[in-house]
């Protein structure tokens, strides 16, 4: 794991760099999966400093200066927080940033009663990230969202 890592709340001065991390981040999946219909990798520098000035919790980690992990968060009125965008620097995945910032999100909803995300079906890396923290899917069909995704959800523990 990378030490020193460190967690806050972004601020609109992170928009630049979270669309950067963003970019990269979900660039390097779509091609490891052979996947192009990935819907962030077309958000603008204005939609994120948008997210951050909004009610969504966005945080993000830094580790020496440097951007290294992004979360979002959304607590719906039925307490389920809507995890997004996580994304870790392709350089560094593998070293647990991703646990780290998933917790991060969690707790930073710590009065959500259920936790729901989304991931390509084809990113096996997401879903074992998900399910070994005790995500399981589910099936969201009915919402019309596009083919290819694997929805995971998790009651919170109290």
């Amino acid at each position: 794991m990378l030490a020193g890592m460190e967690i806050r709340r972004a601020t609109p001065g992170d928009a630049g760099e979270v669309l950067t991390l963003q970019r990269a981040a979900f660039l390097r999946e779509a091609q490891r999966y052979d996947d192009p219909h990935l819907p962030m990798l077309t958000e603008t520098l204005a939609e994120i400093e948008a997210v951050i000035a909004g009610p969504v919790t966005v945080l993000v980690g830094h580790q020496g200066g440097r951007l290294v992990a992004v979360g979002r968060g959304r607590l719906d009125d039925q307490g389920t927080c809507h995890i997004a965008r996580l994304a870790v620097a392709p350089d560094l995945r593998g070293q647990g940033l991703g646990r780290r910032m998933l917790r991060a999100v969690e707790t930073a909803h710590h009065e959500a009663r259920r936790f729901e995300l989304f991931t390509g079906a084809a990113s096996h890396d997401n879903i074992r990230l998900y399910e070994r923290n005790g995500y399981t899917e589910f099936d969201r069909r009915s919402l019309g969202r596009g083919p290819g995704l694997v929805y995971l959800a998790k009651p919170a523990v109290r």
